[in-house]
């Protein structure tokens, strides 16, 4: 049970203005396919010097239409990291293709670009290079991105660039969904995300033709686009068509008033929570506990805060550290399983070790509090709790 005075490891932040912006929409014409949707589009895509924004229901949806717009499906192999939550790979399981994983770097936690490179060249002398790869920005940092794409014109796969965490993040001095390195970004506005529309996502490429794709794909594969429609009978009514097996993935101009009222405070909760990590790193240099490495080329949007505990130096298990800081009304979380742990998947073959720097990684991190309104005051009670938790 949650108590009143407890401390999540992630909270939403929702303002008058946000709550105005959905009253406006209540009271309007339209509460779903109305003029909202485009305006977040619009204004996500401006920010992040994309092309075309294509918005959904959850960034679930955004990956399975991505795939799908790259053609992923039987006979196809898509890789992605193992740590990440399990959408990242059941995007390609949706599409009838295989997934595989690559192990992270230990200091990044992110896909590592040098076990990629092996793992790509291996599988190019066994005829298995995988059609697309996702590389997932955990926490909000990016991966590396440049040194991904370089591999991906050396061996011929397509890149969606899973930056759930990362709205409002930078790599290289360009805004996190620009599409530089990528063929689409998918951006994820669930509450504990950076921004919410309470639940939705949007999938971001300078590709038209991949745009268009995925605005089929959310509706039914329906269109009213004359252009794209089969020729009928003069005297028949025919003002929209099927022309696409796709899915009912829309969002609702709720959600969208909400998404782009709370965008508007994009670079102010991203700030937040840099000031809050930035905190973090002063005051937990004591500890026996390491956190996430920066890159000189990434400015992270910090979806989360991990601490990896240093086993050797600890009084507890990293179970008894979760159960103690949960006790104590501090909500720590574990982000995450490796995914090819999770029971469904190892139903797939997949079995412990295959990744050993992610199951490293798992049975060390804990992710804590980071949020913008998260208070000095709370963010020194959750170092003290961790304090007398984790020190002899």
């Amino acid at each position: 049970m949650t108590l009143a005075n407890d401390i999540p490891y992630s909270r939403q932040d929702i303002g008058d203005e946000d709550i105005q912006a959905v009253a406006d929409v209540l009271r309007a014409d339209f509460l779903t396919q109305g003029p909202m949707v485009p305006k977040f589009e619009q204004a996500i895509a401006q920010h992040c010097g994309a092309h075309h924004a294509v918005a959904v229901n959850s960034a679930t949806s955004a990956l399975h239409i991505a795939c799908l717009a790259l053609d992923v499906g039987p006979g196809d192999a898509v890789w992605t990291s193992p740590t990440t939550f399990v959408a990242s790979a059941n995007c390609a399981l949706y599409c009838g293709a295989s997934v595989d994983f690559v192990d992270i770097d230990p200091r990044t936690y992110n896909m590592s670009v040098e076990r990629l490179a092996a793992k790509l060249e291996a599988a190019q002398r066994t005829g298995t290079l995988p059609k697309v790869v996702i590389p997932v920005h955990f926490g909000g940092l990016s991966c590396a991105m440049r040194e991904i794409s370089e591999l991906s014109h050396k061996y011929g796969f397509r890149v969606i660039e899973d930056a759930s965490h990362a709205v409002g993040g930078r790599y290289r001095d360009e805004p996190i969904g620009c599409g530089e390195f990528s063929d689409i970004t998918i951006f994820s506005f669930h509450p504990v995300k950076i921004i919410t529309s309470g639940e939705g996502g949007m999938a971001l490429t300078n590709d038209p033709q991949l745009a268009r794709r995925m605005q089929l794909l959310r509706s039914h594969g329906i269109t009213s686009d004359l252009v794209e429609m089969d020729p009928r009978p003069a005297d028949e009514i025919w003002n929209y068509q099927q022309v696409d097996l796709g899915f009912n993935y829309r969002m609702t101009d709720l959600q969208a008033a909400l998404g782009l009222s709370q965008f508007g405070r994009v670079d102010d909760f991203v700030r937040g929570r840099n000031e809050v990590a930035s905190r973090y790193d002063e005051v937990l240099g004591d500890l026996p506990v390491t956190a996430q490495a920066r890159s000189n080329d990434a400015y992270s949007s910090f979806h989360l805060y991990v601490i990896r505990l240093v086993l050797d130096r600890v009084k507890v298990t990293q179970r008894e550290a979760f159960k103690a800081m949960h006790a104590a009304g501090i909500r720590v979380n574990l982000h995450y399983i490796p995914v090819y742990l999770q029971p469904y998947f190892q139903k797939l073959g997949f079995r412990p070790g295959y990744c050993p720097e992610a199951e490293a990684y798992f049975k060390s991190a804990l992710s804590i509090p980071v949020y913008p309104s998260l208070t000095k005051a709370q963010q020194d009670r959750v170092v003290d709790t961790l304090k007398r938790t984790l020190l002899p």
